[in-house]
């Protein structure tokens, strides 16, 4: 009886223990994507388009904070293929980034799966195809990252939450694009616009008269800057790419290129159709899309001119940029405020100038970050840092800052310490406007203006509310710097988010370096990393 009564007990605390562990592991969710052409007539033309599980767009991935994302995805293009998630970041793992400095792509008929985890992260974000320009063929979608139900949201919950895709677009095939670039000359203006997935008129949002709607709009275009606006309805700003903000209410907002936005949309006009509209910034022409925001009791159908919107103007943009805040007593994906990192007090460990410039290198342009113009590698630059693998790259490959030098075509990897504290400063000489992303970080906008970047510039800094984001924009002829935490070893993109010029030449490589060689501080390599290039042989 004495042996009955501890094997009861013993299965008792061991099932215990497996309810403990259980429910102590953040949830999993589980993804099987097929990728494949197909036909699609988004401008009215038909084009092959990309296709994920026959969708395009693809299809929207929704999570919790902390949840494990399994996503297995199948190449059935008849080209290597990779996927990216813009703003998501891969704490521990750039093994997962899906570009091509950490990653093998996909062979032709060949699958990987990507296990991320959205760790400690909420927001609005968008994942993308990486690779050559397949972007501009499709394969993007929406990615969602809500709140744990134990963590406060400083609006109350919307009727719906709706997902919107806009950006330019072009009726030429990737491979036509790919081609012309690699030909020397510059891509064309944009054929037009497109709202998830379809042109003018082509996708309708219903809602109820009175209730308060969520819209997460990203700028998923190659070239251009939008400018988004609804017939009507005022835009109430609430989140920016993860962080919530002072929630300033906006006629239109402007959104540049890889970034996104979440607004709350009330209701609260007379029964009928209204247009919400998408239009380029910053070109001297200026093109236009609409989709329809649909009263459920409406009395009539869409009418009017289109609302109006700024055009080139700049000095609008960057007040309108200047006004967007953090929400200092709103929590994140943590209980904690928003306001209890205190960024600004904080001392740089390190400053770092980053100045774009356009070139012309054996007789082809080319673009620029501190005069160095990326060239990838024959082996991705995270395999061959943890093989040890000598002569794909060097440490210290693009200097800290602009060199006034001819430009030059380099693998470009820049050393950081992790932990560190950096102040980067994008610097902007050109007379078009740039839009710079880093993977696996946020930084805080801490200053943008227009002219030549100085240390005297520091004395305008914004060191108290301002947003906390992974793509900034940076206008004509001017600067905008950041402060970021490297508190995530890696090996990190930091690009244009301009494709044109991301595809020539205008990105680089951050590695983030711990000495520790600990898991606390990076992931191991996964077992099913493929392997390409000079890391072929080598044992995962």
């Amino acid at each position: 009886m004495g042996d009955y009564k501890g094997v009861r007990v013993s299965c008792f605390m061991l099932v215990m223990l497996l309810v403990i562990c259980t429910n102590g592991e953040d949830a999993y969710r589980f993804f099987t994507w097929n990728v494949t052409y197909g036909d699609i007539y988004p401008l009215g033309v038909k084009q092959q388009g990309i296709l994920i599980n026959g969708q395009f767009p693809g299809p929207q991935i929704e999570s919790v904070t902390n949840e494990n994302l399994i996503i297995n995805v199948f190449n059935s293009l008849d080209q290597p293929f990779l996927i990216s998630w813009n703003g998501v970041q891969q704490r521990r793992n750039s093994w997962q980034d899906g570009v091509y400095g950490t990653n093998c792509p996909i062979p032709p008929g060949g699958n990987f799966t990507y296990t991320l985890q959205v760790k400690d992260q909420i927001g609005s974000y968008f994942y993308f195809p990486s690779l050559a320009l397949h972007k501009a063929a499709g394969g993007y979608g929406g990615f969602r990252i809500f709140s744990r139900s134990v963590i406060p949201v400083p609006f109350p919950p919307p009727a719906a939450d709706y997902t919107i895709l806009a950006g330019d677009w072009y009726k030429k095939n990737h491979t036509d694009l790919k081609a012309i670039l690699d030909s020397g000359s510059d891509l064309p203006f944009p054929d037009g616009l497109l709202i998830n997935g379809r042109g003018a008129n082509g996708y309708t949002f219903t809602v109820d008269q009175g209730k308060t709607y969520r819209f997460r709009i990203s700028n998923v275009g190659l070239t251009t800057s939008i400018n988004f606006r609804i017939q009507g309805h005022k835009l109430l700003l609430v989140e920016v790419e993860g962080t919530h903000t002072l929630q300033n209410t906006y006629d239109s907002l402007d959104i540049h290129l890889g970034q996104s936005y979440s607004v709350l949309v009330t209701a609260d006009q007379p029964a009928q159709e209204y247009y919400i509209v998408a239009s380029t910034r910053f070109t001297s022409q200026v093109l236009a899309t609409t989709a329809i925001l649909r009263y459920s009791n409406s009395a009539g159908t869409v009418s009017g001119p289109l609302p109006g919107g700024p055009t080139t103007q700049i000095d609008w943009s960057l007040e309108q940029a200047r006004s967007i805040r953090r929400n200092l007593t709103a929590s994140g994906p943590r209980p904690n405020p928003q306001g209890s990192y205190h960024y600004g007090l904080i001392n740089t460990t390190r400053t770092v100038r980053l100045a774009s410039s356009a070139s012309i290198i054996n007789g082809k342009p080319r673009y620029a970050v501190n005069s160095v113009s990326f060239i990838p590698a024959d082996t991705p630059l995270k395999l061959a840092d943890y093989f040890n693998i000598s002569g794909v790259f060097s440490l210290g490959s693009i200097p800290d800052g602009p060199t006034g030098g001819g430009a030059y075509l380099q693998t470009s990897v820049m050393a950081a310490d992790f932990r560190g504290y950096a102040e980067i400063v994008f610097e902007n000489p050109e007379d078009t406007l740039q839009s710079w992303h880093i993977d696996g970080h946020n930084f805080f906008v801490v200053g943008m203006d227009g002219g030549q970047w100085t240390p005297a510039s520091r004395l305008t800094y914004n060191l108290r509310d301002t947003i906390s984001r992974c793509t900034v924009q940076v206008y004509p002829r001017s600067w905008t710097a950041v402060y970021m935490p490297l508190d995530n070893v890696g090996m990190w993109n930091v690009r244009s988010e301009n494709w044109a010029r991301q595809y020539l030449g205008q990105q680089f490589y951050l590695r983030v370096y711990s000495p520790a060689n600990s898991w606390r501080d990076e992931y191991p390599i996964p077992r099913n990393a493929l392997l390409c290039g000079r890391a072929v042989g080598q044992r995962t």
